[in-house]
């Protein structure tokens, strides 16, 4: 089984109040991406519901594979600022690397960054709390070299 195969149906999780709902994702720029987004409510670096199922299959298809890498890349919206959204991306991602580790990615396999509110799926004004904005994108590495 190949980890998140361009076939793979890319489904967006949305974690609000410790609830998740999944959505399927149409946006034509993130087909065919070996990636997968976790978005989270507004303050809070949680894991749970079907965004912890979702990380499950992650870490399964993970260990089915080798010399893969995951790239854990948090992101906030512009509620806050710079330097506090790129903390609270790094949180999110740190969560996520937490909760794949827990069900044993090794941490050698993860890297964690957080761009902050550099990268903003939804471009917003200063101050606009944005849902789709506060995520984390799991990029899958392949190679020899990974």
């Amino acid at each position: 089984m190949r980890l998140l195969p361009a076939s793979f149906p890319l489904t967006l999780i949305t974690v609000a109040s410790g609830l998740a709902h999944a959505q399927p994702q149409d946006a034509a720029s993130l087909r065919g991406d070996d990636r997968v987004l976790i978005f989270f409510a507004w303050d809070r670096p949680i894991v749970d519901g079907d965004a912890a199922a979702r990380l499950d299959d992650v870490a399964a298809s993970f260990l089915s594979q080798s010399n893969v890498r995951l790239e854990l890349a948090g992101h906030a919206d512009r509620s806050g600022s710079a330097a506090l959204n790129v903390r609270s991306g790094r949180r999110r991602a740190e969560a996520v690397a937490a909760y794949l580790a827990d069900r044993g990615v090794p941490g050698a396999a993860m890297r964690v960054t957080s761009h902050g509110e550099a990268r903003p799926l939804i471009p917003t004004a200063d101050g606009v709390r944005e849902p789709q904005n506060r995520r984390v994108e799991i990029s899958v590495k392949r190679g020899s070299g990974v």
